[in-house]
């Protein structure tokens, strides 16, 4: 059984200019300039991927690049989940009613709440964001965080490990999910000052495949703990049995695998909804 905890969808009448300028995005880096789509970006792209790939559940994480967004993606995101979709919420760190909005994810049935900081120009350890996170772990949502480099960032990566690590001590109730392996292309600062620190840190393995040595992500999984550890596609960017591959060649034994290809998720879905 298969639970990809990292994939993203849009609205139909939206979804093929959104994948377009991402791929164009893309395309302007050279890490990722041969970046291709899996899906043409709608729900039901998503759903015939899951079927192709033999994905029995996967979790949506929209992204609101605008305060203004947010109410009306987190409406999308509920009216859209069911039948092995579950979907997290969003909200904007800039947006007067984010901490607001945070109570109406639960309301709506959503599992947690996602975070782009490069698509929403913030760092995770800014204390202007903390009053979102403190909400999140009063109404028992989990957040997921893009973490580390990302094609699209300009300058700076806004979201290395350690600041994972500071959010993490400073709300200890707080699920924190740091995708991309705790850090995309940051991971021996993920080994040095987060793996295996956090009880309350996952990480997702979200295309990660290309950009890590299977020696790297078996020593960052033994170091955290297979029980924090959730398989995770990214997916439309990714072809999810690439993860499952490297997931499935590591020397761990079938229990630990499950752990990480369902069972983590479904107790994280399980704990929320």
């Amino acid at each position: 059984m298969l639970f990809d905890f990292h994939t993203h969808a849009f609205a139909d009448a939206i979804a093929e200019r959104a994948m377009a300028s991402l791929l164009n995005t893309a395309k302007l880096n050279k890490e990722t300039e041969n970046m291709k789509a899996y899906t043409d970006g709608t729900i039901s792209g998503l759903r015939l991927l899951m079927q192709k790939k033999g994905i029995s559940e996967s979790l949506l994480l929209p992204i609101a690049t605008k305060p203004s967004q947010q109410t009306t993606i987190n409406n999308w995101a509920a009216k859209n989940a069911g039948e092995g979709i579950y979907s997290c919420g969003t909200v904007h760190p800039d947006a007067e009613n984010a901490v607001e909005e945070v109570e109406r994810i639960k309301s709506l049935g959503l599992c947690g709440v996602k975070l782009h900081p490069e698509y929403q120009f913030f760092c995770p350890d800014d204390e202007k964001i903390f009053p979102i996170y403190r909400k999140a772990a009063e109404m028992g949502l989990f957040v997921v965080f893009h973490a580390g480099w990302d094609p699209a960032g300009k300058g700076d990566i806004l979201a290395p490990p350690k600041s994972f690590a500071v959010i993490a001590e400073k709300f200890p109730n707080l699920t924190i999910i740091a995708a991309h392996m705790g850090g995309m292309r940051m991971f021996d600062e993920v080994e040095d000052c987060l793996a295996g620190k956090f009880d309350n840190v996952y990480f997702d393995t979200a295309a990660v495949a290309d950009f890590i040595s299977p020696e790297q992500f078996f020593r960052i999984i033994e170091k955290h703990g297979a029980d924090k550890i959730l398989f995770a596609s990214d997916a439309p960017w990714d072809n999810p049995l690439k993860e499952v591959k490297m997931i499935a060649e590591l020397t761990l034994n079938q229990s630990d695998k499950d752990l990480i290809f369902y069972k983590n998720a479904e107790n994280l879905i399980n704990g929320v909804l």
